[in-house]
């Protein structure tokens, strides 16, 4: 016979005294993700920008980044930096966070043109390209841990910052979500390498279809394990 599923017995008071404390603590790290925004408006900076980028160490794919200006005070439950969340979870904050947002931006730079260039300014340039897609443009913009060159906008760049923004939390959110459609875009176009399962990341799956199959055009060739001899970076 199946076993029903445990019930919460405690008093209905109890447990609404314990999702209240949930809410509260919840709310309380969101006050303090929302920091460096609150500090940037004290200064007289309104329009805050928060700009992330995703795929820097992929074998294959795109670099991906998203830029996104949040309405004053906005305080989303959930919201953090895309690696602690689930899929799922990113998708609907992902929606949550295009509706509210003031402006929303996302630039993508492709497999071949990291191999022409280097990771490093190719994640630079799409996060530049995502900064200048924004309308309205914001008066400043934070940044995760890189000063952004060729930018006419004051900067602050912030270590760890998409666990320290919320604005850079919220497009690290959008540059995961817009990535991760177009590598499952990609797992149709070239299933053997079951991009849908791992993003492009040097998975042990991965780099043993890599052995196997050889590259595809998604595939950065420039990067150790893609081509073998390859100088990688």
């Amino acid at each position: 016979m199946k076993k029903s599923a445990p019930t919460d017995r405690r008093p209905k008071a109890s447990r609404r005294r314990d999702g209240m404390a949930v809410l509260f603590r919840e709310m309380a790290r969101l006050a303090l993700l929302a920091a460096p925004e609150r500090e940037l408006a004290a200064r007289g900076f309104r329009s805050v920008a928060g700009v992330d980028e995703v795929g820097r160490g992929c074998l294959a794919g795109p670099v991906v980044a998203a830029a996104v200006i949040l309405p004053e005070a906005f305080l989303w439950p959930g919201i953090d930096d895309s690696k602690k969340l689930e899929a799922e979870e990113r998708e609907a904050l992902a929606g949550v966070i295009r509706e509210a947002a003031v402006a929303f931006a996302s630039a993508s730079v492709t497999a071949g043109e990291i191999d022409a260039s280097h990771i490093g300014k190719a994640s630079l340039r799409a996060m530049r390209m995502a900064v200048e897609g924004l309308d309205p443009r914001p008066d400043a913009v934070l940044v995760d841990a890189f000063r952004i060159p060729g930018l006419d906008l004051p900067q602050v760049p912030l270590v760890h910052g998409d666990a320290r923004s919320i604005s850079i939390a919220a497009a690290s959110i959008l540059a995961k979500v817009k990535r991760d459609a177009h590598m499952d875009e990609m797992a149709l176009r070239y299933p053997a390498y079951a991009f849908e399962r791992h993003k492009g990341y040097a998975v042990a799956e991965h780099r043993e279809a890599i052995a196997r199959y050889g590259p595809c055009p998604e595939h950065r060739l420039s990067f150790h394990g893609v081509v073998l001899g390859a100088g990688g970076r």
